[in-house]
Parts: structure tokens; sequence; C-alpha cells
């Protein structure tokens, strides 16, 4: 596996590779890699020629300075588990070479960064955005590749390619979850053992909503998945709501056209997970 730091020279190593007519996928993550992160891997091999990996946790998308300097840091086991998998380049930038020939763009998420994570965690998306921006800059894929347990980051992404005109196929890969349903999340190393144990209560909750959904008022569906998790030891429902897969607008039972999925952030002792699943 080839490491680089700096971005022109991954610039210029990947285009050598695409005037050899390789195809290029990627998949931008911020370490403390974990199952979920290499079954993107795994897609990019299928999908393509050259397999890209970046580990960079990115300081713009962190609205608490307390989350970002307490975000895992594995960066010797990433290292080995990518080149155990076979991945082909793998991508270490510092902030200061990212971010030095950022380009101003304007772009409108609209009600796709409104709510949720975008009433949460002010500014998030605008950094999610300028940081992956800035990586197909430099590594011009064909192929990007994410996954659907950052449903909401997913599409901004889909959005900000659209709006930029980006040439690129956008894959989006199904969450993957431990043996007891929890979904697959760098975090999950911060918990506790005992929050660790209760944690399942999240995939409990959201798959009530699921088996409930056209039986229950949306509103009670809400009300009964966040008295479940509460229910556990310091455990706090962030918010648990019904939204429109399309738009994320919150759903009502009037909208008998909206494709239905539940999404979650859940603060497990001071550790915030997030999950989400199609309600059909």
């Amino acid at each position: 596996m080839l490491i680089i730091h700096h971005p022109d020279e991954l610039s210029d190593y990947l285009l050598r590779l695409k005037i050899q007519q390789k195809s290029i996928g990627f998949f931008p993550t911020m370490g403390a890699l974990h199952a979920g992160h290499i079954s993107l891997l795994h897609a990019a091999q299928k999908a393509t020629d050259t397999s890209v990996c970046s580990i960079f946790v990115n300081p713009t998308q962190f609205n608490n300075p307390d989350d970002l300097a307490k975000y895992p840091r594995t960066l010797e086991a990433d290292i080995a588990l990518l080149e155990k998998e076979g991945c082909d380049v793998l991508f270490l930038p510092n902030a200061e070479e990212l971010y030095a020939n950022e380009k101003p763009m304007s772009l409108d998420f609209g009600g796709l960064a409104t709510y949720f994570e975008g009433a949460s965690r002010p500014g998030h998306f605008d950094g999610v955005a300028r940081v992956v921006r800035l990586l197909f800059d430099y590594v011009n894929p064909d192929h990007a590749f994410f996954g659907l347990k950052d449903f909401q980051q997913c599409m901004i992404i889909r959005s900000m390619i659209e709006q930029l005109g980006l040439n690129l196929k956008l894959h989006f890969e199904p969450t993957l979850r431990e043996s007891d349903g929890l979904a697959m999340s760098s975090r999950n190393i911060r918990l506790e053992s005992a929050l660790r144990n209760s944690a399942p209560v999240i995939y409990k909750a959201l798959t009530f909503a699921q088996a409930s959904f056209g039986s229950l008022p949306i509103h009670e569906i809400e009300a009964q998945a966040k008295s479940m998790i509460e229910r556990e030891p310091n455990y706090k429902v962030d918010y648990f709501q019904l939204a429109d897969a399309r738009t994320l607008e919150p759903l009502n039972d009037e909208d008998k056209n909206a494709e239905p999925v539940a999404l979650a952030a859940v603060f497990a002792g001071d550790v915030r997970l997030i999950d989400n699943l199609l309600m059909k």
C-alpha cells in the first residue's frame, strides 16, 4: 500500500494512473477503522482498478472542540488493517496543506441540512461539504463510496455532487451492525462497558418504529421509541424522528407518498451515537 501525505503528490500519482486508463475508487474516513469502513474498501475494489482511502479528522465539521479532541485516533492499527485488506493508496493529509488552496463554493442544501444533525450540530454539514469537495479535487475519483449509517451526510454529499456537476458515480453502502444490532461506528470504542451493553436499544427502537409504521400514529411511534431508549441508565435521546428519506422533511400521518426513514441521535453518557432505518 502506498501512503501519501501531500495533496499535490497524490493528485500527480493518481493522474498517471488515469492516463493509463485505471479507474479510481475512493472512500474518505476519519480513521478508527472498523468492518463498516472495510466494506467500503471491498466495494471500491470490486468496482474499480485502484482503491484510495483517506484518513483525516476534519476540524471544520466539529462544532464541539471537546468532541474533536476525544475523537478516536488509531492510525497504526488503521494502516495495518488497510494493508491486510489490500488497499492500494492511503492519503494522510494535514489540515494546513489540505485547506491551503481551497476554492470558494456556494451551495444550498435547503431542508437537507435544516433538521437532525443540521439542527444539533450547527455548521457540521458546511464542514463536511468543504472537506469532501477538497478530497474529491485531489483524488478525482471515478467512484466514491459512503456508508448509509450517516444517512443525512449521504444526502448532503449527493446534493453537493449534483450542484457542482462533478463527474463521478456515488455509491451508498448498507449500514453494518454488530451481532447485537449496534451500528458500527468509530465512536463505539469510547463506550464504557455498561453503556456498550445497553447500546442495542437504539436499533431495538428503530425496529419497533419500522414494525409499528402504518399501525400507530407517527407521534406515538416517536414517543414510544424515545421512551424505550431513555429507560436505559445514562441514555438521552437528542432526536428520534421519522422523515421523508428524499427531503428529510419530518413526516406526519398525512404524508402518504413519502419514503419514510427513522433517524436517531442518542447520547450514551457523553458519547453521541447516530443510526437510521428505512421504514419500508
